[in-house]
Formats: structure tokens, C-alpha cells, sequence
């Protein structure tokens, strides 16, 4: 019996926490995969698995080991992947996360049009303003809006990204403009709760370093477009997506505050897990946003490309 064989079936447990559920997964017999295990240890001359009667755990040359094939196994599922598109062409499914303060604005608009224009992939997009896992909740691309920290992932940036601090025409003749960061405390706050900080604005100090400044939020909503309609209404003040209020400022509906104070940095990014072989219906997504962005987005090829 080969090694990968034994090798998918050491790992089928684990991952089943039992050789009997292995063994119904992978339509095999409880004692032959057990034989394999076994084999597999006597192969590699020590114990994987610490067994009982009722139960096993792995044991520290198992857990490394149990790494390692899992590793092993998922390239080798990314090349078989990779010759099957490129023998029959772009199809498969394609599972993406991306938030949805993003996918609520125009700007969501290239997923469909990227499923319009690639019909044999099956696009699954979830919309989900949280931070997903990638690897261990099976995605294979995100669309992120951040400062990118994460070096596990591979990241391409699509857009420059930047917030907007602004109030409507109304609220500043009743309230006045704020003159700096600390004045915001004395102000009537819209928090988009999407954001990681809430009510923790991020701003830049005189010597241009960024300092939190604490706002007093009167409405609080996980959606950046009810937040500018708050804004629209004379509610108070808010920190929006310049993507989500270009319009309105352009149009005098809403004014920018603070721009000297306002950090820069930020972008739209496609990110994806480290691999040898990166799928191909991967590939042709990534670079159909990049185009998209750089054709219809406020950035320019540079920026797009940083």
C-alpha cells in the first residue's frame, strides 16, 4: 500500500475524530483503515496516535505530522484544480467574501458583472462585514477594506481607500464646524458599527501621528448608507467611505470636515491564500476587479497597483 494512501487516511481521521467515521466517509472498512494508520506508523517507525478504547489523541509527532500532510494534500488538490481548468476551461465555483458596507454601494456592482461574463463559474459571494477565515471556512477569495496586516494572505490592492468626516449644510449652521479632532467630543456623532473602532475615530495629531479620539455617537448602524442618511437629515456628524459619499459631497448635500486630520493608507484588497498554484478561476477574478476598479473606481493605475 502506498504512502499517500495511508497518508489520506491517517489524516480522514483526525479530521473524522475516529476510524469508524473515516471508514463511512471514505465507503472503507473500520479495521482497514486502521491497518493503514498503523501501517503508516510503522513506516515511519513512531507513534501518531496515543489509542484507547474509547477514544485517541494525537501525539506531538502526529500533530506534526497531521500539518505537514494536510499541507501536502491541499497543494496537490490546487495543482489537480489548476491542469483540470486548464484542460476544460474556467468553470467550477468560486466562493468569495466581501463586506457588505461595500456590496450595499455601487461599487458591488463588478460581481455581477464578473458572473455575466464567466457563466461556467458558479460565484457563492457572502456578504459579511466581519473578518472571515479564509482557509478554515473554505474561501477562496476575500475583498477587503483595511489596512492590510495579515502577511499569511496574498494581497492585491484594487482601490485607494480612504474615510470622509462630513455633515450636512444644516447640522454645521446649527452646530458649527469642528476646528480639530478634540472638538468632535462637543458634537453629535452617526458611528457606522461596521467599523472595527465604533465610536474610536481615528484621526492625525498636529505632528501628523494618528491619535483616537472618542466621539459622542447619538445613532449608532452597521451600514454606512443609513449612516449618510442620518448625515442627510441634520442627525450629526459621520465618518463615511468616501466611496459612499463622493456624490453628496460633490453636490454640496454634504460637507467634508477636518481633511488635513483624516489618515491616508487605506485600500480595497483582494485577498487569497498562499499557494504554489494558484487556481486559475482565482487568477481571472482577482485580475477582473483589479480592471474594474482601475476602469469605474476613484483611483488611479498606480495607486491600484501598490
Amino acid at each position: 500500500m502506498d504512502t499517500f494512501t495511508r497518508m489520506q487516511a491517517f489524516v480522514e481521521v483526525v479530521e473524522e475524530e475516529g476510524f469508524s467515521a473515516a471508514a463511512r466517509k471514505l465507503g472503507r472498512s473500520k479495521a482497514l483503515m486502521s491497518r493503514y494508520v498503523r501501517e503508516l506508523e510503522d513506516d515511519l517507525g513512531i507513534l501518531l496516535l496515543n489509542r484507547t478504547t474509547r477514544q485517541f489523541s494525537l501525539t506531538e509527532a502526529g500533530q506534526q505530522y497531521y500539518e505537514s500532510a494536510m499541507d501536502i494534500l491541499r497543494r496537490l488538490a490546487d495543482m489537480q484544480e489548476t491542469v483540470r481548468e486548464t484542460g476544460s476551461g474556467l468553470r467550477g465555483r468560486l466562493r468569495v467574501s466581501a463586506p457588505r458596507s461595500l456590496t450595499d454601494l455601487e461599487i458591488g456592482l463588478p460581481f455581477v458583472e464578473f458572473a455575466a461574463e464567466y457563466p461556467d463559474i458558479t460565484l457563492e459571494l457572502n456578504l459579511d462585514d466581519r473578518i472571515v477565515n479564509l482557509v478554515d471556512e473554505g474561501y477562496d477569495v476575500a475583498i477587503r477594506i483595511s489596512r492590510l496586516t495579515d502577511s499569511a494572505l496574498i494581497a492585491r490592492k484594487l482601490g485607494y481607500f480612504r474615510l470622509v468626516l462630513c455633515a450636512s449644510p444644516d447640522f454645521i449652521a446649527t452646530h458649527g464646524k469642528p476646528e480639530t479632532p478634540r472638538d468632535l467630543v462637543r458634537f453629535p456623532a452617526i458611528v457606522d458599527a461596521n467599523w472595527k473602532g465604533r465610536s474610536n475615530w481615528i484621526f492625525l495629531d498636529e505632528e501628523g501621528k494618528e491619535a483616537t479620539t472618542t466621539v459622542n455617537a447619538i445613532f449608532e448602524v452597521n451600514s454606512p448608507e443609513v449612516a449618510k442618511r442620518a448625515a442627510l437629515a441634520g442627525l450629526g456628524l459621520t465618518l463615511s467611505p468616501e466611496f459612499s459619499v463622493e456624490r453628496e459631497i460633490r453636490d454640496g448635500s454634504l460637507i467634508s470636515l477636518l481633511e488635513d486630520y483624516i489618515p491616508t493608507g487605506g485600500g480595497v484588497y483582494a485577498v487569497y491564500p498562499h499557494r504554489r498554484l494558484v487556481p486559475a478561476k482565482v487568477r481571472v477574478f482577482v485580475d477582473f476587479m483589479a480592471k474594474w476598479f482601475r476602469t469605474n473606481a476613484a483611483c488611479s493605475e498606480e495607486e491600484a497597483r501598490d
